[in-house]
């Protein structure tokens, strides 16, 4: 069958020849390293302060709460500020924080508050950044921009964690946090001059047109309203998310994008326990199967391949976990893995167009920044009960049971992750 113009899948070259997508794609690699880096360097430094191993874990693992917290009460900003000012707000919040952290002599418990206070905002700024692209990359060159960044994702965390070790062994914990603070200002600078100042989504807009512009079928009906006037954040970001998950077709496409990658997730976390130190060669297999399903998912299926592999994608990714009931040793176990984060990776790129189409505009960046925080606090879930579950059992049973929680919530997502009308 001969592809049409609309289906015909969008190439890097088409990807890379928009100006504002190389500024976003090049801030967005600076974050994800800059943000392994501090991780590592605030665990080194509270380890250092205390010598506890818990507290140091826990500074690791301290980036998912402020995505719980700020993804329920501050995302209507996202839509209420230009996008571009929350970008560099951003990124000079994180430059203050690793400064902070760094040279102001905090004790322990400041700094885990500090970077807990801090964080709060980060939905908003991820928001803020996903919820541009549709706008600047027209067709399919938004899905394809949509993989580039995971692909990007799952690589910036492993050459963040291999810089982070290579910086901290020769600066030390506040020297890779000043390193860290220097990527962030640089990315700030990248924003400002790289990306265009458009306004807000609700800017001129007053209360009847954006009210009616967020009603949408299953969406509260004629009463259900998303602003009012002087409307505070916290109100204003319950409000819309209330109106988004009483939508069917929206409620359907996140709980699409949050179930099956979060058990997945969960199965990844148990690897640790399971493996012990060759751990890392199976969640470096994680990261290179999240790549190579973007890759090929993303470039070489056509528009609508995509969404008819959603829901295959989202089954297969919980398939070789269930091989884990036999106990496989560290090559088979990362084999296993990979092909596992192959699928799951990539399922998700079959919703993104029908997820733009779902969403009202006037609410476009809460929207994003809701299925951003619910993936980040379902993985957190999801690995919280992992970890049970492989305490109450063993490590290979929980990863086994993990495969199974994917392979049924995603069956009975089927009509969400199906194409067509969900």
């Amino acid at each position: 069958m001969t592809i049409t113009a609309r289906e015909r899948a969008a190439t890097y070259k088409e990807l890379f020849a928009v100006a504002e997508f190389r500024t976003l794609f090049a801030s967005f690699a600076l974050l994800i390293a800059g943000d392994q880096v501090k991780a590592l360097a605030l665990s080194a430094l509270v380890y250092a302060r205390t010598g506890s191993p818990g507290l140091s874990a826990a500074a690791y693992m301290l980036g998912f709460l402020p995505y719980i917290v700020g993804g329920t009460f501050l995302l209507s900003l996202a839509d209420r500020v230009r996008p571009r000012t929350l970008m560099i707000v951003g990124e000079l919040v994180r430059a203050v924080t690793c400064l902070l952290l760094a040279f102001a002599g905090l004790s322990v418990w400041a700094m885990l508050a500090l970077v807990l206070a801090g964080g709060l905002f980060s939905p908003v700024f991820m928001a803020a950044r996903n919820a541009l692209l549709p706008a600047l990359l027209p067709g399919d060159t938004f899905v394809l921009g949509r993989s580039v960044l995971s692909v990007t994702a799952a690589g910036g965390q492993v050459a963040g964690l291999a810089a982070g070790g290579g910086v901290l062994a020769a600066t030390g914990p506040a020297g890779a946090l000043a390193a860290t603070a220097g990527l962030s200002a640089v990315a700030a600078v990248l924003l400002r001059f790289g990306l265009p100042d458009v306004p807000a989504r609700g800017a001129g807009e007053d209360e009847g047109e954006a009210g009616a512009r967020v009603r949408g079928p299953g969406a509260g009906g004629a009463g259900a309203r998303t602003r009012g006037a002087g409307g505070g954040t916290v109100r204003e970001t319950l409000r819309v998310n209330r109106v988004l998950l009483a939508d069917p077709r929206v409620r359907g496409l996140l709980l699409a994008q949050w179930l099956p990658v979060s058990f997945l997730t969960g199965a990844e976390a148990v690897l640790i326990p399971y493996l012990g130190g060759t751990a890392g060669v199976a969640l470096a297999a994680a990261s290179a199967g999240l790549a190579a399903g973007n890759l090929a998912v993303g470039r070489l299926a056509s528009p609508s391949g995509r969404e008819r592999l959603a829901l295959p994608l989202a089954v297969l990714a919980g398939v070789p976990l269930l091989g884990f009931v036999l106990r496989p040793g560290l090559a088979a176990a990362a084999l296993l893995i990979l092909l596992a984060t192959v699928a799951g990776g990539s399922y998700a790129l079959g919703l993104q167009r029908r997820f733009v189409a779902a969403v009202p505009e006037a609410v476009a960046g809460q929207a994003f920044g809701l299925a951003g925080a619910g993936v980040m606090t379902g993985q957190a879930l999801a690995a919280a009960l992992a970890g049970a579950v492989a305490e109450a059992t063993a490590p290979h049973l929980a990863i086994a049971l993990a495969g199974l929680a994917v392979i049924g919530c995603s069956l009975a997502l089927r009509r969400h992750l199906s194409p067509g009308p969900a």
